[in-house]
């Protein structure tokens, strides 16, 4: 996958959020050098209705999408059920890991680079700006965007490319577009 051209892509809600909350939710993602994935989540609310993790010292945190989280899956080769996760927090916090099949054998990687997250504020927007190099890791075209939006009464929305589960599943293979 080489990809130099910036593409947009639409999240949509599993279900849908809290009336006044989250208006919309979009990615860019841009690949300026193969290997190198440069993402921007765009996410349009009211911004005092949301619990916005505090920034924190850029670091792999475990558990992140138990708060508002942004997600990208990345599958190794395009015969091999084999994927990445990455997980970008508002507060500059990643996780980043890599799993053998669906939901099995996750194990933390260490990319070449840690990914880079900057966040930006605006009043009625949140932008999180990902930069993760993976130049030396195999992956292919296959590409799925997730996100967990956490609102002011603590509750969860899961925004995907598309929901093929009965619940909210972004590590489901059916999730993933070809690029």
């Amino acid at each position: 996958m080489s990809l130099r051209l910036p593409r947009r892509f639409s999240l949509r809600p599993f279900t849908p959020s809290a009336p006044g909350v989250v208006r919309a939710l979009d990615v860019q993602l841009e690949e300026p050098v193969r290997g190198t994935f440069v993402l921007r989540y765009a996410l349009h609310a009211n911004l005092s209705r949301l619990r916005i993790p505090a920034t924190r010292r850029p670091r792999h945190t475990d558990e992140l999408w138990k708060h508002t989280c942004f997600e990208m899956f990345v599958r190794k080769s395009p015969d091999s059920p084999a994927y990445y996760e990455l997980n970008a927090s508002p507060s500059t916090e990643w996780a980043f890991y890599t799993f053998d099949d669906y939901h099995q054998n996750r194990e933390p990687v260490n990319p070449p680079l840690p990914p880079r997250v900057r966040l930006t504020r605006e009043s009625d927007r949140l932008c999180l700006d990902v930069r993760l190099e993976m130049r030396d890791l195999p992956h292919a075209g296959r590409i799925a965007f997730s996100a967990v939006v956490e609102d002011d009464a603590g509750d969860l929305s899961y925004w995907a490319l598309k929901h093929v589960s009965p619940k909210p599943d972004f590590h489901h293979p059916g999730s993933s577009i070809t690029l």
